[in-house]
């Protein structure tokens, strides 16, 4: 077996202590930064979200297998920074204005972490001024946004509104999500993208970031 498809397997299982010593070991061993991060860590984060999506694991697995991913990361983030590999992209995420609930942001930014995205998370309660200041500083490609009240949707339309009111929209994307937010609701106010869970807000930042 190599030593790849060992970091992904422990990785699947949530092993932070193997996936931290296997990924130090293809370090030692010679093995590219990128190639470790593509065919161990993504790909293992891969299967999971795939896995989620399907059903066949729950939350607290993805966490696991996520906390693994951090270790692995934590080996290869110097060498993959003074090598400059850009990530695919940067996502500035968050919980809107009024709104306190986290965890399906919290999952999509483990996804968008584990498929290699850089992750801006402003947390919860998150003005529409501070989505956009942020993706500016930041150039960030998309902005997603999460509410699980029907009473806090409203604060989604003011984003996707001051973007084309500043001539944004369309440099950056607006992706949104959560229990009440429907696709037909996305459309109306103007965002580009929803994701219905996590596994599919990865797939629709991916298409949204290849359309730039």
């Amino acid at each position: 077996m190599s030593i790849l498809t060992e970091i992904v397997e422990n990785l699947i299982v949530g092993d932070d202590e193997k996936v931290s010593a296997l990924t130090q070991k293809a370090i030692d061993d010679g093995v590219l930064p990128k190639q470790i991060l593509d065919d161990g860590l993504i790909a293992g984060m891969n299967t999971i979200g795939q896995q989620f999506k399907n059903h066949e694991i729950f939350l607290p697995d993805v966490l696991m297998a996520a906390r693994a991913m951090y270790a692995g990361m934590d080996k290869l983030r110097p060498l993959l920074l003074k090598e400059g590999i850009p990530s695919p992209g940067k996502v500035v995420l968050g919980t809107v204005r009024g709104d306190l609930h986290d965890i399906g942001k919290n999952l999509v930014g483990i996804m968008l972490k584990g498929a290699g995205f850089e992750v801006i998370d402003l947390g919860n309660d998150v003005s529409p001024e501070k989505f956009i200041q942020t993706a500016r500083e930041h150039d960030a490609a998309v902005i997603g946004m999460s509410a699980l009240l029907t009473t806090t949707m409203s604060a989604m339309k003011e984003v996707t509104y001051q973007l084309k009111e500043e001539g944004l929209a369309g440099r950056i994307k607006v992706i949104v999500g959560g229990a009440p937010v429907s696709a037909e609701f996305a459309v109306e106010i103007g965002a580009d993208a929803h994701g219905y869970d996590a596994a599919n807000a990865v797939e629709r930042v991916k298409s949204l970031i290849s359309e730039n």
